[in-house]
């Protein structure tokens, strides 16, 4: 599996993407190396440039930035619970397959976990210009798709029923980031501003 074509045919191409991901077998392990961890490395880093380095401008404010330290701590606190988020998720998912009429595979949970997180990871990109961090939000939305349209396929749920199944997983989805969201806020310092030194 190439991390680059397929997250290109996930978000391009996915009514024909989700079929050839659910033949795959692959280890919980190589999946995580190979795909996970560096999409979900996106988003914190860029974070981090974003807050820390190029900082936050208010009109007649001037600039905001956030102490290197603290964004530290922040970009490795978010990346570790976006690690644990997805697996989180894939648990649910898995979980709530036979209410819906699918199958339990908390290994094809993980994979459309994964895999509907997509836009959102690569998003995440935007986060080096703080007041573009919306675009990031509004790719992630579009994983909610994604995810509508994987759930039946790799969980054998019935299409009917996967409305519904999706609905429930972006409730437990949004519940696991406001958590995910508040335990990193407790890692934050407010930003600064950049005060400029008289000579």
């Amino acid at each position: 599996m190439n991390l680059t074509e397929r997250a290109k045919n996930i978000i391009l191409k996915p009514k024909q993407e989700w079929p050839a991901i659910d033949g795959e077998a692959i280890q919980t392990s190589d999946f995580y190396r190979n795909y996970i961890i560096p999409l979900a490395a996106i988003g914190p880093i860029a974070s981090f440039i974003g807050t820390s380095l190029v900082g936050i401008t208010l009109p007649g404010m001037g600039t905001f930035r956030v102490p290197i330290g603290s964004a530290i701590v922040q970009m490795i606190v978010s990346f570790v619970l976006a690690l644990i988020g997805v697996y989180v998720l894939a648990i649910i998912i898995d979980l709530l397959a036979p209410s819906f009429g699918g199958e339990n595979s908390r290994h094809q949970g993980l994979k459309v976990a994964a895999y509907s997180s997509t836009p959102g990871w690569l998003g995440g990109i935007f986060g080096i210009i703080p007041v573009l961090g919306f675009v990031g939000i509004i790719a992630a939305i579009y994983g909610l798709y994604l995810l509508y349209l994987g759930l039946p396929i790799l969980m054998k749920s019935p299409r009917q029923k996967a409305l519904g199944y999706t609905v429930i997983v972006v409730i437990a989805s949004i519940v696991i980031f406001v958590i995910i969201g508040l335990i990193t806020s407790m890692f934050v310092n407010l930003p600064v501003p950049n005060i400029p030194t008289s000579e």
